[in-house]
């Protein structure tokens, strides 16, 4: 990853990083506050010779007491010296206690010895402190003594007495809560690139190109215009309206050869709002003046005429047994000159169905009297209903979820319409997170504008065709309905 891929990524997991950013923080902050502070006093000695004259004498004297020092840094943690302080102190000091709570430095390149003791209480910090540095004088002076004299080579001298401390030495809370803070953002920019490597689900236009040619044909943004019905939303200027008319005007790139198109809409799995793609693109198709008929072909979980309003006791699998004519099961959507072919009655035996000669003649009448049919099948990976149905007809469009279907799940769908010679027409994002852009349009809105998924057919149209096109459109959406055909109606 390069450096830019880690800041997209941060921005992305903004939340994973503020979480553990929190944790820590929060962390620090009961740890602080449980602490007991602890407040600490030192005392400073001096460690000379006593040989005197000459500067020779007194060189070699300075050299024998600066390696010396050094093992009375070390003298300061012995258990012996330990146990005389606390025979000092007289309080019951445990020499473990004590030999935990001293701790000896020399001072780089002199003769100083400073010993520090660490206590909760301020006035035994010095106590101990003080009673180290006398000790260790004594201790020196007795250890440095010859056999058979009365006076040390060298000695230890105590230069700065132990005092009392008013500020504790811990805890530290401005310390604990920047360094808890860089950790915790250490932690999550580390769970955040961690958990980016590890999530397989689609979120770019690169993650769908490495798992199909197939172009992305339209991005639909998260809108709470959504939740209003079909004919109201579409025929509004919102942001969830112009990402479905760019979709359609992407669609007529689509098997440009062909005059009456059949269109199965379908998804990897339930729930990624392949249905609702459906609806919406033929509506908005049939509101440009074309003759759009929208098939529910879902015979096991079907939503279309309950989405829209309509009767589903009479529909696609009446028309297949041959109960009722397909002039006689169409239903028109509100005057919007789409019609639908709901459900009908669940059958037993949707495969068999739909793979049947009699779907095959439907989709002949539908091609004679239709411009445009788009079939809402089931999802792919768990049946095989789309994968029949997308043999029959000019192809498939499956609608991923953004950050839900993963690149298993979409190159599984692929490969089910391969197997059966279906051709993957392309791929719509949906639910797509919205944000605003540097035009001030809503995600989405627009011709060519997006969350970093580009419609490969749209980019490569100049803006002044862009905006002829869009002219043209909202022309032909202005004119009245003529009929045309059985049961068929048309914009004029």
């Amino acid at each position: 990853m390069e450096l830019k891929d880690y800041w997209r990524t941060v921005r992305r997991r903004w939340k994973v990083v503020l979480a553990c950013l929190v944790g820590a923080l929060a962390v620090a902050a009961l740890l602080t506050l449980q602490s007991t502070p602890q407040y600490s006093s030192s005392t400073r000695l001096f460690v000379s010779t006593t040989s005197e004259s000459d500067s020779s004498s007194a060189y070699t004297g300075n050299l024998f007491a600066t390696q010396r020092v050094t093992s009375y840094a070390d003298l300061v943690t012995s258990r012996a010296l330990a146990d005389q302080v606390g025979g000092v102190l007289g309080d019951g000091s445990d020499s473990g206690e004590l030999m935990d709570a001293v701790s000896a430095s020399v001072v780089p390149e002199t003769v100083i010895l400073e010993i520090t003791a660490v206590d909760a209480d301020p006035d035994r910090a010095r106590a101990v402190a003080q009673a180290y540095g006398e000790e260790l004088a004594a201790l020196v002076r007795e250890l440095e003594t010859p056999e058979g004299r009365n006076r040390a080579p060298i000695r230890a001298t105590i230069i700065d007495d132990a005092v009392e401390s008013a500020t504790p030495v811990s805890p530290q809370p401005l310390r604990n809560m920047a360094l808890a803070g860089v950790l915790g953002l250490l932690l999550g920019i580390g769970a955040a690139v961690a958990r980016e490597l590890l999530d397989t689900s689609l979120r770019s236009s690169d993650d769908i190109g490495d798992v199909t040619d197939a172009p992305i044909l339209g991005n639909i943004a998260t809108d709470e215009a959504a939740n209003l019905a079909p004919h109201e939303v579409l025929s509004t200027a919102t942001p969830w309206a112009e990402a479905f008319r760019v979709l359609r005007t992407n669609m007529q790139y689509v098997e440009v050869d062909e005059e009456q198109k059949v269109i199965v809409m379908t998804s990897s799995l339930p729930g990624e709002g392949k249905t609702t793609t459906a609806i919406n693109l033929a509506l908005t198709t049939a509101m440009a003046g074309q003759r759009v008929v929208l098939v529910e072909a879902d015979l096991r979980r079907p939503l279309v005429a309950s989405r829209l309003g309509l009767d589903g006791a009479v529909g696609t699998t009446s028309v297949l047994i041959g109960k009722v004519s397909l002039a006689d099961a169409l239903q028109e959507y509100r005057d919007s000159g789409l019609h639908v072919l709901a459900c009908g009655p669940i059958p037993p035996n949707p495969s068999e169905l739909l793979q049947s000669h009699a779907m095959e003649a439907l989709l002949a009448d539908l091609r004679r009297d239709f411009d445009v049919i788009i079939i809402d099948a089931p999802p792919l990976l768990p049946v095989t209903d789309a994968a029949l149905l997308a043999a029959q007809a000019d192809g498939a469009v499956v609608v991923v979820r953004h950050g839900r279907t993963t690149r298993d799940q979409l190159e599984h769908s692929v490969e089910r319409l391969e197997a059966v010679d279906a051709k993957a027409l392309g791929v719509v994002i949906n639910q797509a997170p919205s944000r605003k852009n540097r035009t001030g349009y809503g995600y989405g809105y627009g011709y060519g504008y997006g969350y970093g998924f580009e419609t490969e057919v749209d980019t490569r149209r100049s803006r002044s065709e862009a905006s002829a096109r869009t002219k043209a459109e909202n022309k032909a959406e202005g004119r009245g309905t003529v009929t045309s055909g059985r049961g068929g109606r048309r914009r004029a």
